[in-house]
């Protein structure tokens, strides 16, 4: 069982890749795939997810905050190592990776939580626990039920990448999002890591 995969090693053509990794680590592999620039990282599993929930006491199974079992722990600080050229703590973005995420019908963008510049491995351990948590924050229900998405269904993966010091960051549409017209194209960009345009800002 793998807890955690190189965003390398995340095969886009796999049929089952989705529910192993997630939608946004999918998107990655798939950008790795056609040879797009994409800053090395892995993917914390949706096996990992469901092996903590296991592992976790009722209580948290029942709020859905499951902690990063020990076993788990070193996967991920292994992983996270990996990625210093040098043996220091490199910063990092912690993105969730929900298996309803960055899909056709359901983008859920801002929906579960980011967390950037994050340093060293008790910290990128405590982001780990937080993407999983957001799954079950209140506005990423409310959109799983408008969209019809079975919250039964859901799991969630963790990306963890090296952290590019944008001066810019955005999001293209290829459709207006308000009207879904496919002639339009619509960027939304800000300055610096794009938090401003995640947060509605």
């Amino acid at each position: 069982m793998n807890f955690v995969l190189p965003l390398t090693a995340i095969d886009p053509t796999n049929p089952g890749a989705l529910a192993t990794v997630g939608g946004k680590a999918l998107g990655l592999a798939d950008l790795i795939t056609a040879g797009m620039p994409v800053p090395p990282g892995f993917c914390v599993t949706t096996s990992a997810y469901r092996h903590a929930l296991e592992d976790a006491g009722a209580a948290a199974q029942a709020n859905h905050t499951p902690i990063v079992p020990r076993d788990l722990q070193a996967h991920i600080t292994a992983a996270y190592a990996a990625l210093s050229a040098d043996g220091a703590p490199v910063a990092v973005a912690v993105r969730s990776s929900a298996t309803a995420e960055d899909l056709p019908t359901a983008s859920f963008a801002g929906q579960q939580d980011t967390y950037l510049g994050v340093v060293g491995a008790p910290a990128v351990l405590a982001a780990v626990e937080g993407c999983w948590a957001s799954l079950w924050n209140d506005h990423a229900v409310a959109y799983r039920q408008r969209a019809g998405i079975d919250g039964d269904d859901v799991a969630i993966a963790v990306v963890v990448q090296r952290l590019v010091d944008a001066q810019s960051a955005g999001v293209l549409f290829t459709a207006d999002p308000v009207t879904g017209n496919r002639d339009l194209v619509v960027i939304n960009a800000t300055w610096g890591l794009g938090e401003a345009l995640v947060g509605g800002e």
